[in-house]
């Protein structure tokens, strides 16, 4: 099965390191760029046009938002997925987010399984790289 094309958005370079070695070893991802802030993320994702199929975005950045990704994001057809993984999931951010467009939202310190588990999902589902 092709690889996922990620952006990832995540401003700790530890976790984002991390992140990346997990998501490429055990899901069909290819992380082909990242930001560590919203004004970078947007700037990001406009140069790659729609090679992406997946976002993975943080809620708290060096500046800026995850939720304010989430609001500038086109999610019409041809979009990427987006999903936010962070620490603070609570019931209500996950409505939020999902009231914003995300698809899935995963806990960082608990659901990083469930993760990959979407990923191998949605990489199945589209039959490539790009949805």
């Amino acid at each position: 099965m092709p690889a996922l094309k990620t952006y990832l958005v995540e401003d700790s370079p530890l976790i984002r390191e991390q992140l990346v070695a997990t998501l490429e070893e055990l899901a069909p991802v290819q992380v082909v760029g990242w930001a560590a802030d919203e004004a970078a993320a947007l700037q990001g994702l406009a140069a790659a046009g729609d090679a992406v199929a997946l976002v993975i975005a943080d809620l708290f950045l060096a500046s800026g938002s995850g939720l304010s990704l989430l609001r500038a994001a086109a999610h019409g057809p041809g979009s990427p997925h987006w999903v936010v993984l962070s620490n603070y999931a609570s019931p209500e951010m996950r409505r939020h987010c999902l009231a914003l467009g995300a698809a899935r939202v995963f806990d960082k310190s608990t659901e990083v399984e469930a993760l990959l588990a979407y990923c191998h999902e949605l990489a199945a589902a589209t039959g490539s790289g790009r949805s």
